[in-house]
């Protein structure tokens, strides 16, 4: 599949996404819809890529890192920028019937920070190592 078709062996993709990080980022999709149905087109600007979170990627990236520590990271910094509320309502479309707030949003938080570093990838920021 190219990265042109959106939908990977998983499910589907946004743009400049590879899936090597997460194979299916239809979650982060859900939520913008749920944003955007609530009228909250701020929240699907705060959970989309930027010049500012390509800032944020380059200062967290040190040499030796692995990738997961590195999306680790951040996640953990740009979960302020995800609605639990919008993270659980999308999570509960998606089939996670149980899930908590917390919970919902630290998903949605980690598919931003995958795309952002699959998109830092793609764009030659840095390199993911590994199978393509």
């Amino acid at each position: 599949m190219t990265r042109d078709n959106r939908v990977g062996e998983g499910g589907w993709l946004p743009p400049f996404a590879s899936g090597r990080l997460a194979a299916d980022y239809s979650l982060l999709r859900e939520y913008w819809r749920v944003a955007r149905e609530r009228g909250r087109e701020d929240l699907v600007e705060r959970s989309m890529l930027s010049e500012e979170l390509l800032e944020l990627l380059r200062s967290e990236i040190h040499g030796g890192e692995s990738a997961a520590d590195v999306l680790e990271r951040l996640a953990s910094k740009l979960e302020d920028r995800i609605d639990e509320s919008a993270a659980v309502e999308a999570a509960r479309r998606r089939g996670l019937e149980s899930i908590d707030g917390a919970t919902a949003r630290r998903l949605v938080a980690r598919l931003l920070a995958a795309w952002l570093l699959e998109a830092g990838d793609y764009w030659g920021h840095l390199k993911l190592r590994g199978k393509r």
